[in-house]
């Protein structure tokens, strides 16, 4: 019998946890809803605002002097990982992390990269094995337009004063509950738009009359949609989390169900001989009193 009280109790903890997966799957769909609306809605502009950006840097001359598209060369790189604070999302954070570290010991082999980490995950990790510029875990927990601009001014300053000659996002971008792509984007310097296979490139001066200057839509535009594309980045994060975690508490809910159901059947089977055997010996003690 002891073994039949070994089996409840190992249901017993396998129905605990899987309540609180399920609990956990709830929670990350409820809260799926609102990120995926707010990114949603956030990528049409983010995406027009790029472009528009791009197509500004490509028109400004040397000496109109965009700080923010200055080519150089790489030799010092920051790589901005953006991960979670919270576990149990499946590989989420270990896509992140991976990929930093392959930029790292590949892509920019020899050169300086250090790391600034978004996301306590990604720090624990990333300390281990590189330098670490800077660690944000709280943008979590107010994320705001106000709070990312922050972050993206030091990321500005730090590119202009020549600290760092690129500057790279590492998150994951949000395609549907189940499935994240990592992403590895360059947030400096700013890159030119990219032609169209098959046609000549076109300057911007067809498409774009500048109203006042292109100084001052330098000095206004470009930080805001270099601050728009790392709260974007920050917010497709969020949704992705969200998703990877509600798949992650599915999934294990599942096997728990699926764990369950068999130590159910092997404690009936196990219950169902235990039964059998005492019939065999309450026989088995009549007949030798009988005889």
């Amino acid at each position: 019998m002891a073994n039949l009280k070994e089996i409840r109790n190992r249901i017993s903890s396998v129905g605990s946890t899987m309540q609180i997966t399920s609990a956990m799957k709830m929670v990350s769909a409820a809260k799926l809803k609102k990120a995926q609306d707010a990114i949603t809605a956030m990528r049409p502009y983010s995406e027009k605002l790029t472009e528009l950006l791009q197509n500004l840097s490509a028109t400004l001359d040397a000496d109109t002097g965009s700080k923010y598209s200055d080519q150089r060369e790489a030799n010092k790189i920051l790589v901005v990982a953006i991960t979670s604070n919270r576990g149990l999302a499946g590989a989420f954070n270990t896509n992140i992390i991976k990929e930093a570290r392959s930029l790292a010991a590949n892509t920019y082999a020899g050169k300086q990269v250090d790391f600034m980490t978004l996301g306590k995950k990604g720090n624990d990790i990333l300390k281990k094995s590189g330098t670490i510029l800077e660690n944000n875990n709280g943008i979590f927990d107010d994320l705001s337009f106000e709070n990312t601009s922050e972050i993206a001014e030091k990321l500005m300053n730090l590119f202009s004063e020549g600290k760092y000659d690129r500057i790279i996002l590492v998150y994951n971008h949000f395609k549907n509950a189940a499935i994240q792509l990592v992403m590895t984007e360059q947030l400096l310097p700013i890159m030119p738009p990219k032609p169209i296979e098959g046609q000549e490139a076109k300057t911007t001066e067809t498409f774009y009359i500048f109203e006042p200057s292109k100084e001052e839509i330098v000095e206004a535009l470009i930080p805001k949609s270099l601050k728009t594309q790392l709260f974007k980045a920050l917010r497709d994060s969020v949704a992705s989390e969200h998703g990877a975690r509600m798949t992650a508490m599915h999934k294990a809910t599942d096997n728990a169900k699926e764990l369950r159901d068999s130590l159910k059947l092997q404690y009936n089977k196990a219950r169902q001989a235990a039964i059998t055997n005492e019939i065999l010996e309450i026989v088995g003690g009549a007949e030798a009193l009988a005889g």
